[in-house]
């Protein structure tokens, strides 16, 4: 629509055009011979190039990165210095395998060299849409085989897709979401992210070893472990599950998260239902999780990430109970409360008290405060519709006690026992959670009637 009204000021142009103004620079290696741009060399106009290319030598990263923003002929020298060989091997650094992360000849890490030169990359590249940064970078790095998914022969020891993170940090710290998109896309173009997603979710676990290993580190090292904020992990995070269907999420979040060999590296699939395990196997699930039920990780309702704990716990067969309620422990009160709220609304309350015993046990055998279970318990019998459903579930729980602590009673009678044995120990931790949890109830319920 036309407006009829004379306006006698300069329109802004809307910011969504503002792209397509932007110069290409091609990245070409011509010389700046026009007077403009010669004026805007300062001092270094009566320098060659290649005195300019050797002073650049001798600067450190940081500085040249400061160098970068004084003029946009400065900067497109620069552009020029970084594609030649002598740039390209002064700064892209690859002494990537050592047992600590490697000093730099300018005297720091080099992690902190990548992080600088992201920030050079960044300024020098501003001008530029976002699908010409990417590509030019792409160019830079595209000879360094420890960048790619696929590339490096010892990922495990090897820091390179670390310093490639740390990088791509850098460089996209305070872009909006739709660049973050572009860049995740081009990330899984040009290392067949996708399709290698594809084959381990859809196999047997375990059966691409190598694989799930290179997936795990890519996706840690490269999109995850880097951010400060949580709303930045949490989209990342987004991006690598949100494709794929809630059963495929949940392997792939074992896979880049559940408990791995120290020595290999490999993802250990039967760790959750061979036997109890501890804490360190579960907080970075734990931790991935309560990342998505943060208000800032906006793509995922509560019921999301309830479905996907309950798929999580059958990865890939059925955990054992005591090991799920330790990770509802660590995931915290309120995933906790929602997923057992869920079954208590959903009418599978057998199911609920089995949990209720198991957060007990956990308590106890990790020295969490008993009270806790109680009060959480308590919290969840006010879920119930009516007081039949409360009461059968509270007998529910009694009746579950009894059978669990009878059949390690029954264990311990029959079993022939070796020194590592463990089922004497089980049964005295579940008497005593079952001491202790109903000791909590007795003053919770004497507290009340005083």
């Amino acid at each position: 629509m036309t407006s009829s009204l004379r306006t006698d000021y300069t329109l802004i142009p809307n910011q969504r055009y503002r792209r397509s103004y932007r110069n290409s620079s091609k990245f070409s290696n011509t010389q700046d011979t026009d007077s403009s741009s010669q004026s805007t060399l300062g001092n270094f106009r009566t320098l060659p190039l290649e005195i300019f290319h050797i002073v650049l030598q001798y600067l450190p990263v940081k500085d040249i990165s400061m160098l970068s923003m004084v003029s946009k002929t400065i900067s497109n020298r620069l552009i020029n210095y970084i594609s030649t060989p002598t740039g390209n091997k002064r700064l892209l650094v690859q002494n990537f395998h050592n047992s600590e992360l490697s000093v730099c000849r300018m005297g720091f890490s080099i992690l902190e060299h990548y992080r600088c030169l992201g920030l050079l990359l960044k300024r020098c590249t501003f001008l530029l849409p976002t699908k010409e940064r990417l590509k030019y970078i792409q160019k830079i790095f595209a000879e360094v085989s420890c960048f790619k998914l696929n590339g490096c022969m010892d990922p495990l020891h090897c820091s390179g897709l670390l310093c490639y993170g740390v990088f791509l940090q850098t460089l996209t710290a305070g872009w909006d979401e739709l660049e973050c998109h572009r860049v995740y896309n081009f990330l899984c173009d040009i290392s067949n992210l996708s399709r290698r997603v594809q084959t381990v979710v859809s196999s047997k676990p375990g059966s691409a070893r190598k694989l799930e290993l290179r997936i795990r580190i890519f996706c840690r090292n490269v999109l995850l472990n880097h951010w400060i904020h949580k709303g930045d992990s949490a989209f990342w995070l987004s991006r690598i599950l949100k494709p794929w269907p809630m059963v495929n999420q949940a392997r792939l979040l074992y896979i880049i998260f559940g408990p791995a060999c120290t020595l290999d590296g490999h993802v250990i699939w039967h760790k959750m239902i061979d036997g109890p395990t501890d804490e360190t196997n579960l907080k970075g699930l734990a931790d991935a999780i309560k990342l998505l039920y943060d208000i800032e990780a906006k793509e995922w309702t509560a019921d999301d990430v309830i479905s996907l704990v309950d798929e999580l716990s059958v990865v890939p067969r059925e955990w054992l109970l005591e090991n799920s309620a330790r990770l509802l422990i660590l995931c915290g009160n309120n995933i906790c409360f929602t997923f057992m709220a869920s079954k208590a609304v959903n009418g599978r309350a057998i199911e609920l008290a089995r949990l209720v015993v198991f957060l007990a046990l956990v308590c106890e055998k990790d020295l969490y405060c008993m009270d806790w279970a109680v009060k959480m318990m308590q919290k969840v019998c006010k879920v119930f519709s009516s007081p039949g459903e409360r009461n059968n579930f509270l007998q529910s729980v009694e009746n579950t006690f009894a059978q669990i602590i009878m059949d390690a009673l029954q264990s311990v009678i029959s079993g022939v026992h070796e020194e590592e044995d463990s089922s004497f120990l089980n049964l005295f931790h579940l008497v005593n959670a079952q001491a202790n949890f109903h000791k909590e109830i007795l003053y919770l319920t004497m507290d009340n009637s005083l």
